[in-house]
């Protein structure tokens, strides 16, 4: 398998003074991540060997992300939050753990640590774990040419100019936070991380308000749940900001509309943990990935209007998911429109069947979420002794405005088939989601 230069080291040589984080430039991030390295090769990080990340967003982070995989370990990052318990099998046999019980600075470093100067394409560089919507996380290893394909599509989609400067206030434990990381660093462009998401931060830095954080960035990667907050925390006309590139969970139907009233430029995306992230973006699968849907016969096809499980293959998609025919099958539910652009339209598991109709819930969660007076939907089966399940919604609502079940009901009406309405309307403050967005469907039953 063909080798790299190290993508800090390459991004050092060609732009030493340029930033690689707020007030840290590329010659700087590697000097300090060199001496981290050779402090945890001291403390029993080794190539090859899977090594834990459990430390929140944030410069450490980042550095010892990168020291990591100068080491040549498989970094496993993980939530801190996790139950002791979860992190321990997570981490099964794992010879080190950088966490905020490490003192790294009190580490001797080893003078005879072999750095790596080259990334073999093929070796694993960080296994990251599914968000655990549909049952137990799965630890996915994802190769050093996972990633560096992922990035040259994502840049071939959105584009990547020289003075690139991506915000991510994204959990670093996911796909979608790691890939700005490394995106960054592959472009030698600036990644403006912050420790969690503060929303009058980020709009602050969108709007250039916050001086100390440089430049306001030219991209953000947000889940609809973070624009919304945006948009409603007054986000209008961010003067820098290229796209803010929108995935993670299903998009709520006038969203990505209502960012474009507000001069946010929304680029939606489709991705998977499996796959290094993105997979399709507004509705275009990556260059370098291919993406079918399974027909009626379960043969792939791309043919207009046909509703199929999603299919993927690609250099971006890890080994360990593909099936013989070396494509992976994502549960997801879709379809090619007559332009050969890619809508998701659910999950396979999700499928609701009602009197021998099946219900897909995103199909009905848009026309619910269109209704003014709702902000979020989720929409779901319960078990039905004359129908086998009937369809069921919880709603969120909307700023300032009251959900009355039956109004919402009859104005959704003309848009439903009579079995895709839901029978059951239950109003809610929130609804369950993993740190990174996605609705916990499960826990709604």
């Amino acid at each position: 398998m063909p080798t790299v230069e190290s993508w800090l080291l390459r991004a050092a040589r060609r732009r030493p003074d340029h930033e690689a984080l707020p007030g840290t430039t590329y010659a700087a991030l590697r000097a300090e991540v060199d001496d981290v390295a050779r402090r945890l090769w001291g403390a029993g990080a080794r190539p090859g060997a899977r090594v834990g990340l459990v430390l929140p967003p944030g410069r450490p982070f980042v550095v010892a992300l990168h020291a990591l995989l100068r080491v040549g370990a498989e970094v496993v990052p993980l939530d801190p939050r996790l139950p002791a318990a979860e992190r321990e099998r997570r981490l099964a046999g794992a010879p080190l753990a950088v966490d905020a019980d490490l003192d790294v600075a009190a580490l001797a470093p080893a003078p005879d640590a072999a750095l790596r100067d080259r990334l073999d394409l093929a070796d694993t560089a960080i296994v990251v774990h599914t968000s655990g919507t549909s049952g137990a996380a799965k630890p996915i290893p994802l190769t050093y040419g996972n990633w560096l394909w992922s990035a040259l599509g994502s840049a071939a989609a959105l584009g990547c100019p020289p003075g690139e400067r991506w915000l991510c206030a994204l959990p670093l434990n996911h796909v979608g936070g790691l890939s700005v990381l490394l995106r960054s660093t592959i472009a030698a462009t600036t990644a403006v991380v912050h420790e969690g998401w503060d929303t009058e931060r980020v709009v602050a830095a969108l709007t250039g308000a916050r001086p100390q954080d440089g430049p306001p960035p030219t991209m953000i990667s947000v889940v609809p749940t973070t624009l919304r907050r945006l948009l409603d925390a007054g986000l209008r006309r961010p003067p820098a900001l290229r796209w803010a590139l929108l995935g993670g969970a299903a998009i709520p139907a006038g969203l990505v509309e209502e960012a474009q009233e507000a001069g946010v430029p929304v680029a939606p995306t489709y991705g998977m943990s499996e796959a290094a992230s993105q997979i399709a973006t507004f509705g275009v699968p990556l260059f370098c990935t291919r993406v079918w849907v399974a027909g009626p016969d379960g043969a792939p096809t791309r043919e207009p209007g046909v509703v199929g499980e999603v299919l993927v293959a690609g250099p971006t998609v890890s080994a360990t998911v593909v099936g013989p025919a070396g494509r992976l099958r994502t549960g997801d539910l879709g379809a090619f429109d007559a332009r050969g652009h890619l809508a998701i339209v659910g999950r396979v598991a999700d499928t609701i069947i009602t009197g021998g109709e099946n219900v897909l819930p995103l199909e009905v969660e848009r026309v619910l979420e269109a209704d003014p007076a709702v902000a979020e939907a989720a929409v779901f089966g319960r078990p039905d002794p004359e129908w086998g399940e009937r369809v069921c919604a919880q709603l969120v609502p909307a700023v300032g405005a009251t959900v009355e079940p039956d109004a919402v009901r009859a104005r959704a009406a003309a848009a439903l088939l009579p079995h895709q309405r839901p029978r059951e309307i239950e109003v809610v403050e929130t609804l369950p989601r993993t740190p990174s967005g996605k609705l916990l469907r499960r826990e709604l039953r």
